[in-house]
Parts: structure tokens; sequence; C-alpha cells
């Protein structure tokens, strides 16, 4: 029997989150093993008058290419993925690996050759989801490797997944709406501001948002949601950070995370575990070592570590930064190949003041909304 909640999501994901329209060209891309999710979204798009191209990936390939390929193949770009990338009116990303750690042996300097190569596809990406050209969403469907990184049964995953994407399972489509209302309130409370400043066990960072926009993140570009971010001065950010959660990036786990900031970049980073992983990443490109985002959790149905950035960096109770590419519409001007979001809980001491008034504290606004 085909889980309901399936369908309601397929509804959530369609009909809000990237709203499709009559003639929408609409790509759908995800591995077979979430062939319920996908056929559903399929019937969706097809109902709302859409034009759906079905991208289904195979589990394991990209282990292939690491493990066969030459720098020439790594480097490759194929220009049916770049045709849609760059045209496409929606994309529609599901998440659903079988072993997230299928690439945990592979040497790190090929996948930065990758990302490398995808940079400028990765711009164009962003810039069109700026200029609102391109409507996304990524979601994630159930699996057992998810499941187990996440120390849970399958079926204690999917009440996990199914509940933080929609709380309200009679209403979902109204329970964003009204999530987004509320935290509107926070966005437009930041709206000016100048200075931030974080501080937490063995944390203590500085970083302007003088004209930076903050975003409203309501369920229309990840499912699930829950924060709101921006993209500070690329040479404002100052201090150190501790990252009490492991910080994961195609696969590999890096523990203990400490980075150094000096006029906006990181000129020292350590790690308990995987730090030349962390360092040759760190390393892919100019940008790779300064601050796209910067971001607060607000999802009070997540409380917990998964081990999937989708959930983890959304934990009430958290902030997060991301390495790397900015997001255009916040203004951030940063570029690069990655975005590695790295997380923080601050529910025991943590503090963020903004603009010399205390903000944030052990893990909830002090400022009443």
């Amino acid at each position: 029997m085909t889980d309901q909640r399936i369908e309601k999501l397929a509804d959530v994901l369609v009909g809000y989150s990237v709203a499709v329209q009559p003639g929408d060209r609409v790509a759908i891309q995800g591995g077979i093993v979430a062939a319920p999710l996908l056929e559903a979204v399929y019937a969706k798009v097809l109902q709302a008058g859409g034009h759906p191209l079905l991208l289904p990936s195979l589990d394991g390939t990209d282990e292939l290419l690491y493990r066969h390929a030459s720098d020439e193949q790594l480097q490759h770009v194929p220009e049916p993925l770049k045709l849609v990338l760059e045209t496409y009116d929606v994309n529609i990303g599901i998440k659903s690996l079988v072993n997230t750690k299928a690439l945990s042996s592979i040497d790190p300097a090929k996948m930065v050759l990758r990302n490398q190569a995808h940079s400028e596809l990765m711009q164009t990406y962003m810039q069109r989801a700026a200029t609102g050209e391109l409507r996304w969403v990524a979601t994630l469907f159930p699996t057992h490797a998810y499941a187990q990184d996440a120390e849970m049964s399958l079926s204690e995953y999917e009440d996990f997944v199914y509940g933080a994407c929609m709380p309200d399972t009679d209403d979902p489509v109204g329970y964003w709406k009204r999530f987004s209302a509320r935290q509107q309130k926070i966005v437009d409370w930041l709206e000016g501001k100048e200075r931030v400043r974080v501080v937490g066990p063995e944390t203590d960072l500085r970083l302007n948002i003088a004209g930076r926009a903050f975003i409203n993140c309501d369920g229309r570009y990840n499912m699930p949601d829950g924060e709101v971010f921006t993209g500070p001065v690329e040479d404002s950010v100052e201090g150190q950070v501790y990252f009490s959660y492991p910080a994961i990036y195609s696969g590999r786990e890096v523990s203990g995370v400490r980075l150094w900031f000096e006029k906006g970049k990181i000129v020292k980073a350590t790690a308990e575990k995987n730090e030349d992983f962390l360092i040759q990443t760190l390393d892919t490109d100019a940008g790779s070592r300064y601050v796209g985002e910067f971001a607060i959790g607000t999802n009070e149905g997540i409380t917990q570590f998964t081990r999937q950035i989708l959930f983890d960096e959304k934990i009430n109770g958290s902030f997060h930064m991301a390495m790397g590419a900015g997001y255009p519409e916040t203004g951030s001007q940063n570029k690069s190949a990655i975005h590695w979001d790295m997380i923080c809980d601050m529910r025991d001491g943590g503090e963020i003041w903004v603009d010399d008034v205390l903000f944030y504290q052990d893990g909830k606004f002090v400022i009443q909304f």
C-alpha cells in the first residue's frame, strides 16, 4: 500500500514549494529508490499543466565516475544537463541515497576537480534562482541509509521526515503559509541592521550584514524548511568558531571543525577527524575560504542531529554558516564551486547579538515576535 504521506508531500512540493503553472518546464531529479515520490511528483506536475522531464539516477554511478574517470572526464559537463539548468522553469530534486558512505575513500582532489568544472553552472543556477527565472525545491525520500545515519529504524525515520515536512498533515500548505507569516516578523526586524556577534563555546565571531537581505525560508526552496539566512559582507568575518556537529560534504564526515577568520577569510582550519579533506575542500578556489551564508535554524520539529544537512541545518536552536558560494538574493557576492554548511548548537549558552542588542540566547529568540 502506498504511504498517503507521499501523495501529500508531492502536493506540497508541486502546488506550494514551486507552484507549477501551465506550460512550466519541470525537471524532476532523484534516485530510482525514490520511485514512489518521483511518480507522485510527475503526476502532480502533469495535473498542474506542466511539462515534466524525469531525470532518474542509479545509486553508485558517482562512485564509478570517481573510480574510473580521467581528469578530462571529471571536468566534462554534459550539454543536456546545462540545457536543463540554464533554461528550465522549475527543478525538483529528491535526495535518496542508499549508501551515504559510498564516496568516503575517494581522493578529495578528484572531487575538487569536478566541483571546479561545475562552478560556472552552479553560479548560473543560483543567479537564475535569485532573479526568479528558476523555481526550485529540494527534499528527501527516506531510505535505510539515512535512517542508519540518524540511528533510527526506517519506520521511525519516515515518521521523522514526514513530520518535519508536514507538521499538520491535514493542512500542510496552510501550515507553511502560517509559518511563513510568523518568520517574516524575524526577517522584518533584521532589516537594516549592520553588526552581528555570535558567542558560544570556543566561538566568538563578528560579521557585518549592512546592506544584506535576510531570506525567509518557508518551504519554497527546501522541504522541510525553517531558517532565516543572509550572506555576510565578504571581508567582514572576524574571530573563531567551533562547530559542535560534524560537517558532512560529499558523504565525508569531518568532526571537531574549528575555523579562524581574518578579514573574512579562513586563515586557519583544524578538525579532529578528516582534517586533510577539510583543508583540500576549503582550497577549492578563491571563494571557498569565505562565508557565503549565515543562518539560524527555526524548525521546531527538528531537534536532533541526523547527519543529513537538509534537516540538520534547520535544527531549532542552532546556527550555521556555509563556506563558499553565497546566494545572490541576499546581496552576497561570494562565488565558489562549493557551498558547505557547518552547524553549531546554541542551546547551551550560545548568544547572538545584533547591533549590540541581545537577539538570541540558549537557542531561542529573545526579541518578541
